[in-house]
């Protein structure tokens, strides 16, 4: 019955290796959930091997795609069954599979988030009740907008605030500190604490952003990871801590001040379209940051 479902669900595509996914998202492009590395580096975490397939008209990949089972590789559900379930945290990630543009290849394994990149490349698709969150261009924030946050950098820095990139932190201090504010945000211990190092320093190169440091003590962190696709760059906002104490300079507003900015001075510097996401739109303050945007699911 298992081999039915699976001649089923893979009808029309074949297996492929690692080095042929790889080829096929550096040609058509992808997500940080979807990049090969980090792919097969958090699959090896947790232990759970890769089935890569391709989908093949006249001999050409058309699309390819990691699974584990009859979800895509990575997935939340599989990690909670295998009792992994904090093993790792990449929010609700925007997924962007490697496709040709208007394929219309048919995909049958389970998915959440599909992007609105991806909505011609497949077939099968069907909207889904959440949207995401991404991020706003600059210009398409208001004066008032705009005004309120350069002046909530000046405050911060005239008070001795400090900016710092996260790439000057080893993947065991930026996980301390990640830890440490995050439970003094929200009142509990992160989740996946204690390989919280390991998993940074699997997804280092894609760790991006600044954190802010007041008297000496970090106040502000996020968790941001970039993808560089041929032609877009994909940031994904999994989540973020700040000190209490310094609540009344703003230190989370901040930061995600300074790094988007920098996400779209790094997008445009490279000609690149921006996937900047903030994950679910699911809260007020992603509102005055971002568009919500529909997402597909199969």
């Amino acid at each position: 019955m298992l081999n039915h479902l699976r001649s089923w669900r893979e009808r029309g595509w074949t297996p492929i290796d690692a080095a042929g996914y790889a080829a096929a998202w550096a040609r058509f492009g992808g997500s940080v959930i979807t990049q090969p590395q980090v792919v097969a580096r958090l699959a090896g975490l947790a232990g759970v091997p890769v089935r890569y397939l391709g989908h093949c008209v006249d001999g050409e990949l058309r699309a390819a795609i990691p699974t584990w089972g009859r979800h895509l590789a990575l997935s939340r559900r599989v990690l909670k069954r295998r009792g992994l379930r904090n093993l790792f945290d990449l929010g609700n990630a925007e997924v962007i599979l490697p496709v040709a543009p208007n394929a219309g290849v048919p995909l049958r394994h389970e998915v959440a988030y599909l992007s609105e990149l991806n909505r011609h490349g497949f077939s099968g698709l069907r909207p889904q009740q959440e949207q995401l969150a991404m991020a706003r261009a600059p210009e398409e924030w208001s004066k008032k907008f705009r005004y309120n946050q350069r002046r909530e950098l000046r405050l911060f820095e005239e008070a001795g605030g400090v900016v710092r990139a996260v790439a000057e932190f080893t993947p065991a201090e930026l996980a301390a500190i990640y830890g440490e504010l995050f439970e003094r945000r929200w009142g509990f211990e992160v989740p996946g604490k204690p390989r919280l190092a390991e998993v940074f320093g699997l997804m280092r190169e894609f760790l991006q952003g600044s954190l802010l440091m007041l008297d000496g003590f970090p106040v502000a962190v996020q968790v941001l990871y970039r993808a560089e696709s041929a032609d877009w760059i994909s940031y994904e906002y999994i989540n973020g801590g700040v000190d209490p104490r310094a609540q009344h300079l703003s230190p989370g507003s901040v930061l995600s001040f300074i790094n988007t900015q920098a996400a779209w001075a790094d997008a445009r510097a490279r000609g690149k379209v921006l996937r900047y996401s903030f994950g679910r739109a699911d809260r007020d303050y992603k509102d005055r940051w971002c568009n919500r945007v529909a997402t597909f699911r199969v």
